[in-house]
């Protein structure tokens, strides 16, 4: 376990000219999201797990998408916390994120990849034309203009990620001098195992020990909010504005 003072003296020391940030639940949940396999994620009598695959989908889509405009309500009705915030002062604002709330983006990060995908965006699942619905339905399960079914276009259990997203992801943090792994739990393949492709300095914040902690060089106890502004400011002061490249 290391400090924010610690961590922040590697960020000096060091002054990375390159940056990769990638985050998990753990960035929302002070923004009253609950994480994905927290007690504040279940939902009636069932488990996210149950509900967030193809096979639920088709043998019941009107109740996945009744936890899925739960969960859109949600997420609708918070705002982004200070961590987004920080983040998105960063250069060319790039962030790898697990998350499908679209925070980052609306704290003014610029460039986001979303390994998950984003859950105010819908795909027909016959045309697969992906768009953005903010607003609540009108019925669910809602259809596309062709009649067919519209799905969240997010990953679910047993879907592959969006080979363009994987490719930025990896070469994003196979080229950054730092990376700061924020609220990830590190369980959820195959995005936990890009954080062993990094070979320099990495900076975990979590509350807790994850799955990852024990791959970065400091791992620092603490919420995402109260560590992640120290951070930024660091990098900011070490490399001048101008200089400091985001990967993307």
């Amino acid at each position: 376990m290391s400090s924010i003072d610690e961590a922040v003296r590697a960020i000096r020391e060091s002054r990375p000219r390159t940056v990769a940030v990638m985050t998990g639940a753990g960035v929302s949940a002070e923004s009253g999201i609950p994480t994905f396999r927290g007690a504040g994620g279940l939902w009636r009598d069932f488990r996210a797990e149950d509900l967030a695959t193809p096979q639920a989908f088709a043998r019941d889509p009107a109740l996945v998408w009744e936890w899925y405009e739960w969960r859109r309500g949600l997420i609708r009705d918070a705002l982004p916390n200070a961590a987004h915030e920080a983040l998105a002062r960063l250069p060319a604002g790039s962030v790898i994120t697990q998350n499908v709330d679209g925070l980052h983006a609306r704290a003014g990060a610029r460039d986001v990849i979303e390994l998950h995908g984003n859950i105010f965006r819908v795909r027909c699942v016959r045309e697969g034309n992906p768009r953005m619905h903010e607003e609540p339905f009108n019925a669910l399960p809602p259809h596309c203009e062709c009649d067919a079914l519209l799905r969240p276009d997010v990953v679910w259990f047993g879907e592959a990620l969006p080979d363009d997203a994987v490719a930025r992801a990896v070469g994003t943090i196979h080229a950054a001098d730092l990376l700061l792994v924020i609220g990830t739990s590190g369980v959820v393949y195959p995005a936990a195992g890009f954080v062993k492709l990094h070979q320099g300095l990495s900076i975990e914040i979590n509350p807790e020990t994850s799955a990852v902690s024990s791959s970065c060089t400091h791992a620092i106890p603490a919420r995402a909010a109260a560590a992640v502004p120290a951070l930024i400011e660091a990098i900011l002061e070490a490399v001048p504005e101008a200089n400091l490249e985001v990967r993307s």
